[in-house]
């Protein structure tokens, strides 16, 4: 990777994260697929690529607006979950393949939408992005979902339960596995990479387009939700723990069930961007 960016990824990044996602993370607000049909003039045909599907969240989200799906991610545990959640929701027309965004095209051809969720940070970005220009139909769409889905807006208005208190659970974090956040076997002094827009210019999109969905709808969360929430985030995956994972869960379950409601909180949902770009 060029430049000051020192972070290198490997295969422990989201290690026995996978089963935390369908629990620890919010679902996509109700709208988003209808906001991206509509946007992209989407009428069920053609393919989808999902880069960095993680369990499939938001492949399974838009499978049924194409004819076929595929969601891809380098992470065996999420893959396999993926295919678990597709099973049980019935969704037949998605196949699965572990793959790292960089070893595209992988003989997959081409497809109408390729979409990355909170995924092209962790890749090689400028190679990422020559390679699924090529993937696309020249009509197509490359579609970037912007989103918080662990943690709800900060606030001091009234809801039916206490939020979670997420200052107190990064503190935690922190006094076991250290103040510079961890993402895999390395850290993350300064967080993940800026300047995405330049990339993609430079690969030969043009944009981009932005439409926001969502947001604001009030949820109740337990703490078997807030525990996975937090299990589900590279910077603190359970493996990083190590031995010290029990004491850790133990701490986090008697923080949280202190600061709940009967083990109950509310959060207010983010909204959702989503970033498109074109060929």
């Amino acid at each position: 990777m060029a430049g000051d960016w020192e972070w290198q990824w490997d295969e422990t990044l989201y290690a026995d994260s996978a089963p935390h996602y369908a629990v620890g993370r919010m679902p996509y607000p109700p709208g988003l697929a209808g906001a991206v049909r509509e946007e992209l003039g989407l009428d069920g045909r053609g393919r989808l690529l999902d880069v960095g599907c993680g369990p499939g969240s938001l492949t399974l989200l838009l499978a049924g607006m194409f004819e076929e799906a595929v969601g891809v991610d380098a992470d065996r545990g999420m893959i396999a979950e993926a295919s678990r959640r597709a099973g049980e929701a019935g969704v037949a027309n998605v196949r699965w393949r572990r793959l790292r965004a960089e070893d595209l095209p992988a003989g997959l051809g081409t497809f109408r939408v390729v979409t990355f969720a909170q995924s092209f940070h962790w890749m090689d970005q400028a190679l990422v992005a020559r390679r699924v220009r090529d993937l696309l139909d020249p009509a197509g769409a490359w579609v970037h979902v912007q989103a918080t889905t662990h943690r709800g807006v900060p606030g001091e208005d009234p809801l039916p339960h206490p939020r979670p208190p997420w200052d107190r659970i990064d503190e935690l974090v922190a006094r076991y596995l250290g103040p510079v956040r961890r993402a895999g076997r390395g850290v993350l002094p300064t967080g993940t990479r800026a300047g995405e827009e330049e990339i993609m210019r430079r690969a030969g999109f043009t944009g981009p387009a932005r439409i926001e969905v969502g947001g604001g709808r009030v949820v109740e969360r337990g703490v078997d939700d807030i525990v996975s929430a937090v299990f589900s985030l590279s910077g603190s995956t359970p493996h990083l723990f190590a031995a010290e994972l029990p004491a850790f869960e133990a701490d986090l379950r008697r923080l949280l069930t202190r600061a709940s409601d009967g083990g109950r909180f509310s959060e207010r949902t983010r909204e959702v961007r989503v970033v498109i770009w074109r060929p």
